[in-house]
């Protein structure tokens, strides 16, 4: 399920860094800690988007102007999401950057029909190759039209569905079916108008900063209907528990306006 969760922003034309996913991980890490629910600290299979608002960018990052920001939560465990959303009300307020939001509602976005051909937009930079300790590897370059790119995916998707326990063996073995194709189109424009698809970010992981290539653009995904569903809830990629890999149906009305805001400064 995916969850939309509002704000009232109290300081109109604060800012947080364009890319303030790790921010967002920080506050949510810090409200599982310190909740009563235990088993919960460890738990990863969960994805969110960026706030999203009327936004201006300057060289300090994005000043948010509207009256309400909005997060996109997404998780298929409903003790769990209940668990989360519960614990953010708690809060009188909640600090991200230099914003100060006040928990305001929550709105569940309607069901969407998933089938074993997706056209996805990317609400957040997808990463392919995990970032290690003193090593630069997670930096590289790998360009989504090649099979290595499907390949990475393919290996990192079947391993967290692995990690859920909610799918067999067998199932897990049927899955094989998994193509990216890249939106070729969207990809000479934003090179021809000198823009980037592929970028470096930030990441923290136990207090130690790490940087990582994420790759934000559409492209139609081939596998099966489950894979199709379970990225759609979890994310695609690593890091999805941090804020990464959040995608959308190109056809999904509801968010297609913040997508394309965020896609355009790629």
């Amino acid at each position: 399920m995916r969850t939309r969760i509002i704000f009232s922003l109290r300081n109109r034309g604060a800012y947080v860094p364009f890319h303030h996913q790790y921010l967002l991980a920080q506050v949510i890490k810090g409200l599982l800690i310190f909740g009563q629910e235990k088993s919960y600290v460890d738990f990863n299979q969960y994805n969110f988007s960026g706030l999203k608002g009327q936004t201006k960018v300057s060289r300090k990052g994005l000043h948010y102007f509207s009256s309400k920001v909005t997060l996109v939560f997404a998780c298929s465990d409903k003790a769990f999401m209940d668990y989360f959303v519960a614990r953010l009300f708690e809060q009188k307020e909640v600090i991200v950057g230099n914003l100060h939001l006040v928990p305001e509602s929550v709105e569940q976005e309607e069901p969407i029909k998933i089938t074993d051909e997706s056209r996805f937009l990317c609400i957040s930079p997808i990463v392919v190759i995990p970032a290690t300790f003193n090593d630069e590897t997670g930096k590289k370059f790998v360009s989504p039209e090649t099979d290595e790119f499907s390949d990475l995916l393919y290996d990192s998707t079947i391993s967290r569905m692995e990690a859920s326990g909610k799918y067999t063996a067998e199932q897990l073995t049927s899955f094989y079916k998994f193509q990216i194709v890249p939106d070729s189109e969207y990809i000479q424009r934003i090179q021809a108008s000198h823009k980037k698809f592929a970028r470096i970010y930030p990441l923290f992981d136990s207090d130690v900063k790490f940087e990582v290539r994420g790759y934000t653009f559409p492209f139609t995904l081939y596998a099966a209907r489950e894979v199709q569903q379970y990225v759609y809830e979890h994310g695609l990629g690593h890091f999805t528990h941090k804020g990464f890999g959040m995608l959308d149906i190109a056809n999904n009305d509801s968010i297609q306006r913040a997508t394309q805001q965020e896609m355009d400064y790629a």
